[in-house]
């Protein structure tokens, strides 16, 4: 163990000396005179957006600090002050598993398992599965681990029609066990392993925020895949982490994620939130009105905006989550995962915005607009910098380069003040994220009926006609190709 934590922090020593070297010779490379006088127009265009996109980064950073090392340590002397009156009366776990590998799923259930066992509440744990292998492996950790009376399982069998499903028929089973007002549930995934006190640390807190009607936690992760597609994922847990933070300062966390969310049990056995987390859909004025199939996280947040309740965020409730890649491709799998993540993003952002800033507050409208404008935004400073370099000649394109390794590095070490490791990988993932993830946005934002899930074969279909399937397709091209044309159209004349 010794020696592989030698080799890999040699290994990161010499990544971070390599990626120093390159902005030095990109520094070296530079002409005495970058930016020709001609070129105001090109300073003045990414001057004032840069400083719209970096003062959201600082804002974010400012809060997330704020709330994670004073706001944070305030709430939990509070909460230590209720002592045993923050106790709820009954803890249900209700995990969701298909189609998870035997290994991951073992590790999953014997963590969970673990927990109702040490938290000491009368906890049920409720297996939402499609399988019969799966209900004789958690039987079989059942009777290994031996749990005391207060501890009940529970089976839901469903048919393989989705997690959606699988999260409602799990809904259901709670409701018919009539849980009191003091009771709560915890959502997990069947990829989730839960980090030791987990449920401790988060089932307090709905006594000490009475509003507060659904709670997430901090994510970190195992990733069955290669160095760059692992330093991918633990890039976003890091940048999630401190998004989270500067969210909950505003008790408007943007997500209920489905890897562990807790919730008060009088929300999952309302049937406003079965609905919308079973059939939630979209009316959209060119593509029709279409289920959702993805982005529980989604519909739950949203269901608890529209609900009036608050959502939170327990920073130092920690859960380990098994990442498989859907393809071993780098990326073609980051691609595909985006994809389904910006188009659940999206689905919800139009109508969340309607909701209005007396119910979400300022911050969090600004948040949800900016979610829709980034994905031009983040393509400006590239774009210019080519057309600018072009016009003018490349040193403006290589100072570009240098300002991106010289900010990204920043933005990373800025990253290490959440508690998550940071890598020598994580500048050049940055850009990729912006650049790459900008496009993949571009592209959804035009197709929003378009679903499928990455780990299963589970696809929307909507039954249309040849002609409504033909003019959503041409439709949707069209508008991408007209938007592109416009963006481009703009920066040419500018520049």
């Amino acid at each position: 163990m010794h020696t592989n934590t030698l080799r890999t922090a040699l290994l990161e020593a010499a990544g971070w000396l390599f990626y120093l070297s390159l902005l030095m010779l990109l520094a070296l490379a530079l002409p005495r005179s970058v930016f020709d006088p001609e070129s105001r127009d090109y300073l003045l265009l990414i001057g004032a957006v840069g400083i719209w996109r970096y003062s959201m980064g600082a804002v974010h950073f400012v809060r997330g600090i704020l709330f994670l090392y004073v706001v944070y340590p305030y709430y939990q002397r509070k909460l230590q002050k209720f002592g045993k009156d923050a106790d709820p009366s009954q803890v249900f776990l209700l995990v969701t598993s298909f189609r998870i590998d035997a290994l991951t799923t073992a590790q999953v259930y014997r963590s969970v398992i673990r927990e109702a066992i040490d938290c000491g509440y009368p906890t049920t744990l409720v297996c939402s599965i499609v399988e019969l292998s799966d209900e004789l492996l958690v039987k079989n950790l059942w009777t290994r681990m031996n749990p005391p009376e207060q501890v009940k399982l529970d089976f839901v069998r469903i048919p393989g029609t989705g997690k959606r499903d699988g999260l409602a028929y799990g809904f259901r089973a709670i409701s018919r066990q009539m849980p009191d007002e003091n009771a709560v549930v915890a959502v997990i995934d069947g990829d989730t392993v839960l980090g030791e006190g987990v449920v401790r640390k988060t089932v307090p807190w709905f006594k000490l925020l009475p509003n507060v009607g659904g709670l997430t936690t901090n994510e970190f992760c195992e990733v069955r895949g290669g160095y760059i597609m692992s330093e991918w994922h633990k890039l976003r847990f890091a940048q999630r982490h401190l998004n989270m933070c500067s969210m909950a300062l505003s008790k408007r966390v943007l997500t209920m994620t489905g890897r562990m969310s807790v919730f008060r049990a009088e929300v999952v056995t309302n049937p406003a939130f079965i609905a919308d987390v079973e059939s939630d859909h979209l009316e959209h004025w060119r593509l029709g009105r279409f289920q959702f199939l993805t982005g529980d996280d989604k519909s739950s947040w949203y269901s608890l905006m529209s609900l009036g309740y608050d959502t939170f965020y327990v920073p130092d409730a920690a859960i380990n989550t098994v990442e498989h890649p859907p393809e071993k491709s780098f990326i073609k799998a980051s691609r595909k995962l985006m994809f389904r993540w910006y188009g659940n993003n999206l689905r919800q952002n139009a109508r969340a915005l309607r909701l209005g800033t007396r119910r979400l507050g300022w911050f969090t409208s600004v948040v949800l607009f900016d979610q829709r404008v980034s994905m031009w935004t983040s393509l400006l400073g590239l774009s210019v910098a080519i057309i600018a370099s072009i016009k003018y000649g490349p040193g403006i394109f290589i100072a570009y380069l240098l300002w991106i390794g010289l900010t990204r590095l920043v933005l990373t070490l800025l990253l290490s003040i959440s508690g998550h490791r940071i890598g020598p990988a994580y500048p050049v993932i940055l850009f990729y994220n912006q650049i790459v993830g900008a496009m993949v946005k571009i592209y959804v934002f035009f197709r929003l009926d378009q679903q499928s899930w990455t780990r299963q074969p589970t696809k929307l279909d909507r039954g249309l006609l040849s002609f409504q399937r033909w003019f959503n397709t041409w439709s949707s091209r069209s508008m991408t190709f007209a938007a592109a044309s416009v963006f481009i159209a703009t920066l040419l004349a500018l520049v």
